[in-house]
């Protein structure tokens, strides 16, 4: 089932001001992001959970619930439960423990 880099499985941070080019960048949700009004994020397990954090109320964080099927090598595509968003494909363009970018496919 598993064909993304080990590294990938864990909840990363949307690091919005470095987004160029159709290529959206993460960060470790640990990471020491600069301030925003709330910040999105994904998480990806390896038992094909996926989980898309968005900014709910209070710009807290609300969990969106998912699948990640592999797509090809470095590709993967995430569908969510009950259809509570639209399905989306993504390309990994890279990825260390440090980011996370990935483009829409």
């Amino acid at each position: 089932m598993n064909s993304l880099p080990a590294v990938i499985f864990r909840r990363w941070g949307h690091s919005f001001e470095e987004d160029a080019a159709g290529i959206t960048v993460f960060r470790p949700a640990e990471y020491d992001f600069p301030r925003a009004r709330g910040r999105d994020g994904i998480e990806l397990r390896p038992d094909g959970t996926f989980i898309e954090w968005a900014i709910g109320q209070g710009d807290a964080n609300r969990p969106i619930p998912g699948r990640w099927t592999s797509a090809g090598a470095g590709a993967f595509d995430v569908t969510f439960e009950g259809g509570a968003r639209p399905p989306r494909s993504f390309e990994v363009v890279d990825c260390d423990p440090s980011r996370l970018r990935l483009r829409a496919r």
